[in-house]
């Protein structure tokens, strides 16, 4: 039976991590997403469902006890902050190459550097363009929500299953930390060592006498062969273009101006319209959920009706970069953005769209 619950969007992910059958979670506190690790200490869910927590001595650790859990079939997942992200990147290289699927959460704060623990949207182009070596993409969702933060732990492991491929929740500090309603799924059996042999044939579950040695790498040191390789990565990225693109629109049927923002952002500039509308001024919203892949078609198709689009972010503009590739220079693009740690308002986002696509 589902359970409704008040609580942070970092306990969210937690809850939903047991209650959808993950095996292990493997990470090291930073702040503001310590709060996930404290809270699968706090409901010490190895004596309930088997599932393994451990914190690892760094990030680094973590990383690569995901590759050996991923390795072996089971739903493994961790989480951390900008710096220990950065800190990650060699390994989710190694895992998209060896196409082994895992679940990351990313709950940003400020940059570059230390930075800040306040939240923010600069990591981006860390996220969806593959911070690491390599031409590989993780999938990347973006929860606007508390919900949303429960929700895509599940579905960022659907995903990773299925395409064989890291997934990445990319949160940020205020989602983070916010409180609100969550509506919790039920409890959710562990996969059996029988049920991962037989859904992941690729594991190294051992050697049964109906196969031959399933061996994971990603080293290839023949280039052809190498490149043969990268050839069906870009074709499994293409159906996830196809296949797997979310997002979701608000007000554009009418509407003459376009924002484009999502998770904290996507709040606010919500709240942004309703400023604007109020002055005679149609606006719409589109929220990419999925930002790798990109809601690419979609912006192609709302662009030619549109006076002009501003994209919103907490950053000093990454996703612009995507947006204005999308549209191909048939309407006006503007960024607005805060950062290092400072949250807009929604005054200030309809004071930027005024400024940078009415008035500019």
């Amino acid at each position: 039976m589902s359970e409704l619950r008040l609580m942070k969007g970092n306990e969210a992910i937690a809850e939903a991590a047991i209650r959808c059958g993950a095996d292990g979670y493997f990470g090291y506190p930073i702040t503001p997403q310590s709060e996930v690790m404290e809270k699968l200490m706090e409901l010490q869910p190895w004596n309930s469902t088997g599932m393994v927590v451990l914190q690892a001595e760094s990030e680094t650790a973590s990383i690569n006890m995901l590759y050996g859990g991923a390795g072996c079939g089971k739903r493994v997942m961790t989480s951390s902050s900008s710096p220990g992200i950065s800190l990650m990147q060699e390994g989710l290289s190694y895992m998209a190459g060896a196409e082994l699927p895992c679940l990351v959460v990313n709950v940003v704060r400020g940059g570059p550097g230390l930075g800040t623990i306040q939240p923010s949207q600069s990591d981006y182009f860390q996220s969806v363009k593959g911070g690491g070596h390599g031409d590989y993409k993780l999938i990347v969702l973006a929860p606007a929500s508390v919900q949303e933060m429960a929700d895509f732990v599940e579905l960022g492991f659907d995903l990773a299953f299925k395409y064989r491929n890291p997934a990445m929740i990319l949160s940020d500090g205020m989602i983070g930390q916010m409180m609100e309603k969550v509506e919790l799924k039920p409890q959710q059996k562990r996969w059996t060592d029988e049920e991962v042999a037989q859904m992941n044939p690729w594991a190294t579950t051992g050697k049964p006498e109906s196969r031959d040695y399933n061996i994971i790498t990603s080293v290839e040191l023949d280039s052809e062969a190498h490149e043969q390789f990268n050839h069906r990565l870009q074709v499994k990225y293409r159906e996830l273009e196809e296949k797997e693109v979310r997002f979701e629109t608000t007000s554009v049927d009418d509407a003459d101006y376009l924002i484009v923002a999502y998770g904290s952002s996507a709040r606010i500039s919500a709240a942004a319209i309703e400023i604007l509308r109020e002055k005679g001024i149609k606006v719409g919203l589109l929220r990419p959920i999925t930002l790798y892949p990109f809601p690419t078609k979609e912006i192609q198709r709302l662009a030619p009706k549109m006076k002009g689009i501003l994209s919103v972010e907490m950053s000093s503009g990454q996703m612009v970069e995507d947006v204005r590739l999308a549209v191909e220079g048939k309407v006006k693009v503007e960024h607005f953005g805060r950062y290092g740690g400072v949250v807009h308002s929604p005054d200030e986002v309809a004071e930027a769209l005024e400024q940078k696509l009415i008035g500019g």
